[in-house]
This record gives C-alpha cells, sequence and structure tokens, in this order.
C-alpha cells in the first residue's frame, strides 16, 4: 500500500490531510516537525511526501534539501509561501510539486496521484538509453543515475519520441498532469538542473538539445555541444 508522510505543523490540516489519503487508500503519517519528518522516512521509508515549508524547527526547504541528499522520494511542497520565487526554489532544491495554501484535500489527492503516475512504464531507447520508472533510475553505459520524478518525467517525455522536439508547454503537459499554470521559467529551471545532474555523472555526453525558440529534444547521447 503507498504510504504518505504528512509533514505538517498544523494539526487539524495535518489530519484532513490524512482522512482523505486514508480515504484514497493509501497509509497516512503525520509529523509536526521537521526533525521528526526525518527520522520517519530514514526508519520507515514513504512513497510520496507532503511538506509544509513553515515549521517550528526550521525551514521546509532545509527539509527537502536534506531529503533530496538521501532519497529520491516524491515530494510536494504545500506552503502558504506563493511567490514565483519560492515555487522556483523549491522545485530547485528536488522538490516534484509545489501546491500553495488554501487549497482543496481533494486536489492534493490528485496531485499525489499524478506524481506516482510518472512513475510507470520503463523506457530503452535504441542508443541504449534504459530508464527504469519502478526506481527512477536513468542508465547509459556502465553508469546509472538516480532522479526525481520530475527530472524522470522529463527525461522519460525525450526519450518516448527520439529525434523529435518537445515545446515547454508539451513537458509542461505531461510533466504536471492537472494541467496547472507554470512558467516557461519553470521547464527551463528543471532542464537546467537535469543537465547538470548528468554532466556531473556522465561527462562529456549531449543528452538534450536547445531548439531556439521551439524546446527541447532528446540528444545525441555523443559529445555534448555547447548551446
Amino acid at each position: 500500500m503507498t504510504r504518505i508522510l504528512i509533514i505538517e505543523d498544523e494539526e487539524k490540516l495535518a489530519s484532513l490531510l490524512a482522512d482523505y489519503c486514508r480515504h484514497a487508500g493509501f497509509t497516512a503519517s503525520v509529523c509536526l516537525r521537521g526533525a521528526d519528518g526525518l527520522a520517519h522516512l530514514q526508519d520507515q521509508g514513504a512513497d510520496a511526501v507532503l511538506l509544509d515549508l513553515m515549521l517550528p524547527d526550521g525551514d521546509g526547504l532545509d527539509i527537502c534539501k536534506a531529503i533530496r541528499r538521501s532519497s529520491n522520494v516524491p515530494i510536494l511542497i504545500t506552503s502558504a509561501r506563493v511567490d514565483e520565487l519560492d515555487r522556483l526554489l523549491g522545485l530547485e532544491l528536488g522538490a516534484d510539486d509545489y501546491i500553495c495554501k488554501p487549497f482543496s484535500p481533494r486536489e492534493v489527492i490528485a496531485r499525489i496521484k499524478a506524481v506516482l503516475r510518472r512513475l510507470q512504464q520503463p523506457t530503452l531507447t535504441e542508443s541504449g538509453l534504459l530508464l527504469d520508472a519502478d526506481r527512477l533510475i536513468l542508465t547509459f553505459g556502465a553508469e546509472s543515475l538516480s532522479l526525481t520524478t520530475v527530472e524522470f518525467a522529463l527525461m522519460q517525455t525525450l526519450a518516448d519520441h527520439p529525434g523529435y522536439i518537445r515545446s515547454r508547454q508539451q513537458l509542461m503537459d505531461r510533466i504536471y498532469t492537472d494541467h496547472r499554470i507554470v512558467s516557461d521559467r519553470t521547464i527551463d529551471s528543471h532542464v537546467k538542473k537535469l543537465r547538470q545532474k548528468l554532466a556531473e555523472r556522465f561527462p562529456g555526453i549531449q543528452f538534450i538539445d536547445s531548439v531556439y525558440g521551439a524546446g527541447y529534444r532528446l540528444g545525441s547521447l555523443t559529445s555534448a555541444e555547447t548551446d
């Protein structure tokens, strides 16, 4: 059964979210402090995390960073901080979604299901690029790399149509299946971070090509060239 970890200091809201999660067929655990959430994740694990940013023992963004240092578990930030900068920073730090308060608990459940749906169906390209959806792992040659759910969905969208250009809107539609409105900067931010991650593990290999004014496509998987 899918396990949801809720890190939220508003007890009534946390309890409400837990009830909706259980009604949706998930199990739900609640931690009111960030440190308790990290300990719970380390000891018992989770399949997705709902993370508030304004916690009594620190900033939720620090918790997000701490989780990402050791885990690729999907993270959905829930926050009253609605500025675009906060949203972009949360995504830059590895969050898979950002839900602004106030929100409908039904929307949160839909967002959780959307994130989990991204983890299905592995992809193997003719070039030998393997995307393992069960483990969120990209393998090329003898090397492998763990990805976040957003990074995996982005890479899989490009790999599903090698050679074809995917516009930013097409990428947003695939990554954000609830069709929310996000800016082009969000996709560019994801691509930039993913490229850096790939370059560190696979130096000299071009995984993602930029097509000026059009979008992105799967790279040649040969020596990288400067955009």
